[in-house]
C-alpha cells in the first residue's frame, strides 16, 4: 500500500445536521465545537437546523463546513488512520492546514470565519453565479469564457468538468454557448463567483489577516489549490491568492498520485471529491467519511491493506 491522503470537502454539499453526529458521539469533537462556539456564537445551531438559504450564505457555510470537515478526520486519526498528506478543495484547504498543524484548530476556525465574511461581502458587491461545465475539453471551455466579458474558468475539477464563475447577466448566454458546443452548464449551489477576479477585494483583505498569523510548518505535506503542489515557505501568500485564482484540483490529485498517494479518504460532507478523484485516477482506492459509522469501516479497510 502506498501513501494515504485525507481530502477535505468544499462548499456545495452542505446540509442541516452536518457534523452533528460526531459532536454527539465524540468527546474531542464536542470539545472543539464548543470552544469555537464561543468565537462565533450560533454556529452549532446553524449546523443543526439551518435552512438551505441560511447554509448557502458563504458567511455561514464556511465556518460550518470547517467543523464538519475536521470532525471525521479527528476521529480517524485517533483510530490510527494517519494520513501521509492532505489537501482540501477551496474552503477545505483551511481545515487541511489546521489538521496538518499549520495553525491551532480554533485559530483555523477564526480564520475561516474571516474568510467567509470577506467572500460574502465581495459576493454581494456584484451579481454572480457559478456553473459546472461538463462534456467538453478544458481548452474549449476556456475559449468560450474568453468570448464573454466577465466569465472565468475557476475550478479544474476532473477530465470533462470545469467550473466557471461569471456575471449573472452573462451566464444565460454563456450556458447557451456551451450547449451549442455540445456541453452542459450545470448551476452550482453557491453564493458567489469564487476563485475569480470577483474575489479580488476579499483576497486583499484576507491577505492582511493572514500576514498577522504565525503559521507553523505543517507536520505533513499540504497540497495547495493555487499550485497543485505542497506548500513551501510562507502560507499567507498562497492561501490568500487561492481566493481569486482557479482551484487546480485535477493537477493536485495527479501530483499526489505521482508522489506515491494511492488511497484517498474524503472527510466532511458528501462525496463530491471522491467522485472527482475516481474520474481523475480510475481504480484508485477512495473512501468517503461523513458519518461516524463510516470511521470504523474505513479504519478496518485501510489497516487491512497496509
Amino acid at each position: 500500500m502506498g501513501k494515504i491522503a485525507f481530502v477535505f470537502s468544499g462548499q456545495g454539499a452542505q446540509h442541516p445536521g452536518m457534523g452533528m453526529n460526531f459532536y454527539e458521539q465524540d468527546p474531542a469533537v464536542r470539545d472543539l465545537f464548543d470552544r469555537v462556539e464561543a468565537i462565533r456564537p450560533g454556529t452549532l445551531e446553524t449546523m443543526r437546523n439551518g435552512d438551505e438559504e441560511t447554509l448557502r450564505a458563504t458567511e455561514n457555510t464556511q465556518p460550518c463546513l470547517y467543523l464538519a470537515d475536521l470532525a471525521p478526520a479527528m476521529v480517524l486519526d485517533r483510530m490510527g488512520v494517519h494520513p501521509d498528506g492532505v489537501a482540501g478543495f477551496s474552503l477545505g484547504e483551511l481545515p487541511a492546514l489546521s489538521f496538518a498543524g499549520a495553525c491551532e484548530l480554533t485559530e483555523g476556525f477564526a480564520l475561516t470565519v474571516q474568510r467567509g465574511l470577506f467572500m460574502g461581502e465581495a459576493s454581494r458587491a456584484v451579481h454572480t453565479a457559478m456553473a459546472a461545465v461538463v462534456k467538453l475539453p478544458n481548452q474549449i471551455v476556456e475559449q468560450a469564457c474568453r468570448d464573454f466579458t466577465r466569465v472565468y474558468p475557476v475550478n479544474y475539477n476532473c477530465p470533462g468538468q470545469l467550473v466557471v464563475a461569471g456575471d449573472a447577466e452573462e451566464m444565460p448566454a454563456f450556458s447557451q454557448r456551451i450547449r451549442e458546443l455540445g456541453g452542459m452548464a450545470l448551476p452550482l449551489k453557491v453564493a458567489g463567483g469564487f476563485h475569480s477576479p470577483f474575489m479580488e477585494s476579499a483576497a486583499v483583505r484576507f491577505a492582511q489577516v493572514l500576514s498577522e498569523t504565525d503559521f507553523a510548518t505543517p507536520r505533513i505535506p499540504v497540497y495547495a489549490n493555487r499550485t497543485g503542489l505542497p506548500y513551501e515557505g510562507p502560507v499567507a501568500k498562497t492561501l490568500s491568492e487561492q481566493m481569486n485564482h482557479p482551484v487546480l484540483w485535477e493537477k493536485t490529485i495527479r501530483q499526489m498520485s505521482a508522489d506515491g498517494f494511492d488511497t484517498f479518504v474524503e472527510t466532511g460532507v458528501g462525496n463530491v471529491l471522491s467522485k472527482l478523484i475516481a474520474k481523475i485516477l480510475p481504480g484508485t482506492k477512495v473512501y468517503t467519511v461523513s458519518e461516524p459509522e463510516a470511521c470504523e469501516k474505513v479504519a478496518g479497510e485501510v489497516s487491512s491493506h497496509a
